[in-house]
């Protein structure tokens, strides 16, 4: 339990990326997203530039662009929501390829998948370069409440062992013929769910008595406080500086 908890979706290298402080990523991740929020929709060669900052990061983290394509898999809910726009929205609509949509769902829907798509990928990059106890650690520093940090630090440490007894209970049906491909099952599906619920608030239970024996006051103990270099924070304030200079770019551009 004490050993490592690296996530996978973290990616092991030696990159200037990867050599970073984790709260410094976590701060310009941040500002770089906020930067593109604000950027106006209409002004779309900036969010090119936006790309390009992206993947110049990825190519000095050595992320391979077909990772990172396979990942961008989770806003698919938001590109079905932002395909749906144009056709739903009201106001003025014009015929694209014999479809009537709307102009303002155009916009909508381009606005959604743009600035989407690229806090998207800027978030993929930090945990493919950031191992998640690092990122923990980055909160910390960057003065998140201690309370929340707890909270996923519980979540992260305790996570593998709840799904290794998801794991054991699921053969243990198996091993009983049991298949679930009947609706007539569904009872011993939620019956399971409630003896997972049980187990692992007895578990749960059982390690907050073994912290509070060894001295468990109501808050972790800092295990590096170490503060990053000046060097860190100038290093990954690179991209959103650009992406600030691009944004203010597009601002007077529109005007």
């Amino acid at each position: 339990m004490s050993g490592g908890h690296a996530h996978q979706l973290y990616r092991p290298g030696s990159s200037v990326v990867h050599r970073l402080a984790p709260q410094c990523k976590l701060a310009a991740v941040v500002t770089f997203v906020l930067v593109v929020v604000a950027t106006p929709a209409r002004q779309y060669w900036a969010f090119g530039c936006y790309a390009v900052l992206l993947a110049t990061v990825a190519a000095l983290a050595r992320i391979p662009a077909p990772v990172v394509v396979r990942r961008m898999a989770v806003e698919v809910p938001f590109v079905l929501f932002a395909v749906l726009l144009p056709v739903i929205s009201s106001g003025p609509r014009v015929d694209v390829l014999g479809v009537s949509l709307s102009q303002s769902g155009l916009v909508g829907a381009w606005t959604v998948l743009a600035k989407g798509t690229l806090g998207v990928v800027a978030s993929i990059l930090l945990a493919a370069t950031t191992d998640a106890r690092d990122l923990l650690r980055g909160l910390q520093q960057l003065r998140m409440p201690s309370l929340m940090v707890q909270i996923m630090t519980f979540m992260l440490r305790y996570s593998e062992v709840i799904a290794a007894e998801m794991h054991r209970m699921r053969v243990a049906r198996e091993s009983r013929a049991f298949q679930g491909r009947d609706i007539r099952q569904l009872r011993t599906v939620t019956a399971s769910a409630g003896a997972l619920f049980i187990r692992s608030y007895e578990r749960g239970e059982r390690v907050h008595l073994a912290m509070l024996s060894r001295g468990y006051t109501g808050s972790l103990p800092v295990v590096d406080d170490a503060r990053a270099a000046a060097s860190s924070w100038l290093t990954a304030a690179v991209l959103p500086a650009a992406a600030a200079a691009v944004a203010m770019s597009a601002w007077v551009v529109q005007r």
